[in-house]
């Protein structure tokens, strides 16, 4: 008898493992399947907010310019020691990984964190440090202009911290429609692959 009901237990159990399984899959069926991202997964229904700033080369660049594509966004100090060189050479690797069709519908960019730091001498020497040039737009600004980038996209700034290894330092993955829809972090989950793999995700939404 309690061999009888050991196994009685053990079907009940798979039946509601099998069951708590259909209930997940169908509550993620017809949604963006954020599983499929090899990044973090944000809360849904974030989208990418406003910007107008200079690149590095004092070429302009808004929120408008980036319709329809995939968006890579991060957050860098061009003195930065630490993750900035990571994030920079990884994301330039997972550009030109990229195919020729794709890079056209892909737009990497990196915002300042600290104004008087990232000058164009400064920003120009990381980025070709990290084989970057021409892969990663690099925008500036007065911190009047990025405060309130920062403050929208709740960024901590290099230069608030007073350090400039300390920032916010993170990849976001936004899809065609302008929602956030992965975060990948340097020495955790950033790869060039794993870029790779979320810009196709990302291309298909």
């Amino acid at each position: 008898m309690r061999a009888k009901a050991r196994v009685a237990g053990a079907v009940v159990a798979l039946a509601v493992a099998a069951a708590t399984f259909v209930a997940v899959v169908s509550l993620t069926a017809g949604k963006d399947d954020r599983a499929s991202y090899r990044g973090s997964p944000p809360p849904p229904g974030i989208m990418l907010g406003q910007f107008e700033l200079r690149d590095y080369t004092g070429v302009r660049v808004s929120r408008e310019d980036l319709e329809g594509k995939v968006v890579l966004l991060t957050f860098l100090e061009s003195r930065c020691k630490e993750a900035c060189p990571i994030i920079a050479s990884q994301v330039a690797r997972a550009i030109e990984r990229l195919t020729g069709e794709q890079r056209n519908q892909v737009v990497a960019i990196a915002i300042s964190t600290h104004p008087t730091d990232d000058t164009p001498a400064h920003v120009r020497a990381l980025l070709r440090a990290q084989h970057a040039e021409g892969k990663l737009r690099y925008l500036v600004g007065s911190e009047p202009e990025l405060r309130p980038v920062w403050r929208r996209f709740g960024v901590l700034s290099a230069l608030d911290s007073g350090d400039a290894d300390t920032h916010s330092a993170s990849v976001h993955v936004y899809d065609r429609s302008g929602e956030w829809v992965a975060s990948l972090h340097p020495g955790i989950d950033l790869t060039p692959a794993n870029l790779v793999h979320d810009v196709g995700v990302a291309l298909q939404s």
